[in-house]
C-alpha cells in the first residue's frame, strides 16, 4: 500500500487533480444522482460501485481506501462515498485519495452533509449507493481493509450467483478480539449460513464483506434509516432472506475487519437485537411447528420462553438441560402469566423431544453442547436451531 496519497503516480499526469467523475457536494442537493434511475444508469453502468459510508473515520481512511487503489479487479470500478456529517479531517483524506485513484481509473463519487448530527449508517449507505452506477455493489466500512483480491474474486463469484449476498472470511484486528464470534464467521457452513440466522452474532454473513447485485439490491428496498441504535444490517438481511435471497460465503480471507469502542455497531442495544431474533424466530420457525422444547432450563431459555407470543409460549411442551438440580425441581412455572399458571417440565435432554430451540452458546461448553448434539444424531435446520 502506498502511504502518500498525494505522491504523483508513476507514468500519470503531472500536476493537480485529474478531472473525472467525481461529485463533490457538501451540503445536500434534493433530486441529484440519487434520483438517477436504474434503467437510465444501464447505458453508462460499470461493474462495481465500492459503497463507503464515511462519518469521523480520518484514522483509518488511509488504509481503507488504499485497500480500494489496491484492487486486482480488471473490469470498471468506482468509489461512491457518502460522508455523513463528519467533524474531522475525513473529507480532506478522501479528496486527496481521489487523486490517485483517478490516476488508476477508479472515479470517486463523493458526497455528504455538514448537519450538527449524522443521520446514521442506514442513511449513508443509501445515499452513496443511489449516486452509484455499478451493476455490482460492493460494501466497505471505512474502518476495514479489503485484500486486493477482493472485489475480483467476488465479483466471479457474483456473476455465478445472482441471487446471493457473496460474503467472505475475515481477519479480525487487533488479533484475538473476539475470537469466538471470529470462529463463527470463518468456519460456517454453507448450510448453516441458513440455519444460524437466529443466533445473537447476527447475519452469518457480516454486512462488511457484502456483495450483491444492485438489481437484488433494489429488489429487497433500501436499508433502514432510523440512526443511531438501528441495527440496519439485521434488518436488511432478515427482509432479504424473506424475498429468497441466498447466502454464500467465500473461502478466502478477503477483509480486515477492525474491532474498537467507536464501531457504529456498539450502539445497538442488546434488547433491540433480542426483540428483532425473537420476531424473526417465530415468524420462519416457530409458526411452521406444533410444539417444541427449550434447550437451557436457566436463564437464557427463560427469558426467551417469556419473550414468546402467547400462541408460540402454548406450544412449549418441555425445558431440557444437564443441570441435575434445575431436573429435580421437575418444571418451571411462568410467575407472570395469567392464573392458571403453566407449569412447563423440565427434563434430561436425552429424555426430551425434538425439535429443539437451543439456548446453549456455541463454543462454549468446552464441546459438551455440540457431543450431546451429535450423540441425538439430529439435523440442524430440521430438528433444532440455535437461538443463542
Amino acid at each position: 500500500m502506498d502511504s502518500n496519497p498525494e505522491a504523483p503516480e508513476r507514468g500519470g499526469p503531472p500536476g493537480g487533480p485529474v478531472p473525472g467523475k467525481r461529485l463533490c457536494v457538501p451540503q445536500e442537493r434534493p433530486g441529484s444522482p440519487g434520483d438517477l434511475r436504474s434503467e437510465e444508469r444501464s447505458s453508462s453502468a460499470v461493474d462495481v460501485s465500492i459503497i463507503l459510508p464515511v462519518h469521523n473515520a480520518a484514522c483509518w481512511l488511509d488504509d481503507s481506501l488504499g485497500s480500494v487503489l489496491e484492487q486486482d479487479f480488471q473490469g470498471s470500478m468506482e468509489l461512491s462515498v457518502f460522508n455523513d456529517a463528519s467533524q474531522d479531517d475525513s473529507l480532506a483524506v478522501i479528496e486527496r485519495w481521489t487523486v490517485r485513484l483517478q490516476r488508476r481509473g477508479i472515479p470517486t463519487v463523493l458526497s455528504g452533509h455538514r448537519s450538527p448530527q449524522p443521520r446514521g449508517v442506514g442513511y449513508a449507505k443509501n445515499q452513496a449507493v443511489a449516486q452509484s452506477q455499478g451493476r455490482y455493489l460492493c460494501f466497505l466500512d471505512a474502518d476495514d481493509i479489503m485484500s486486493p483480491q477482493r472485489v475480483s474474486l467476488q465479483h466471479h463469484a457474483a456473476l455465478q450467483h445472482p441471487d446471493c449476498i457473496v460474503g467472505c472470511q475475515v481477519r479480525r484486528l487487533p488479533e484475538g478480539s473476539t475470537e469466538r464470534y471470529t470462529r463463527w464467521i470463518n468456519s460456517l457452513t454453507q448450510e448453516q449460513l441458513l440455519t444460524q440466522v437466529y443466533t445473537s452474532h447476527g447475519p452469518t454473513v457480516i454486512m462488511p464483506t457484502w456483495f450483491c447485485g444492485r438489481s437484488w439490491f433494489e429488489h429487497v428496498g433500501k436499508f433502514d434509516e432510523g440512526g443511531r441504535g438501528v441495527p440496519e444490517d439485521l434488518l436488511f438481511f432478515y427482509a432479504s432472506l424473506r424475498r429468497g435471497v441466498g447466502l454464500l460465503r467465500l473461502d478466502h480471507c478477503l477483509l480486515t475487519y477492525r474491532h474498537h469502542p467507536q464501531a457504529a455497531s456498539l450502539a445497538v442495544h442488546e434488547e433491540t437485537i433480542w426483540s428483532l431474533r425473537v420476531g424473526f424466530l417465530q415468524e420462519r420457525v416457530l409458526s411452521q411447528w406444533d410444539s417444541f422444547t427449550i434447550w437451557n432450563a436457566g436463564k437464557q431459555g427463560r427469558k426467551l420462553y417469556r419473550s414468546l407470543s402467547p400462541a408460540c409460549r402454548s406450544k412449549v411442551v418441555a425445558f431440557c438441560d444437564i443441570d441435575e438440580k434445575k431436573i429435580e425441581k421437575g418444571y418451571y412455572t411462568y410467575e407472570d402469566s395469567e392464573r392458571p399458571k403453566p407449569r412447563i417440565p423440565v427434563r434430561h435432554f436425552r429424555d426430551a423431544s425434538p425439535p429443539f430451540i437451543i439456548c446453549v452458546k456455541l463454543d462454549m461448553t468446552g464441546g459438551d453442547l455440540e457431543e450431546n448434539l451429535h450423540s441425538l444424531n439430529l439435523k440442524e435446520g430440521l430438528d433444532y436451531f440455535h437461538f443463542n
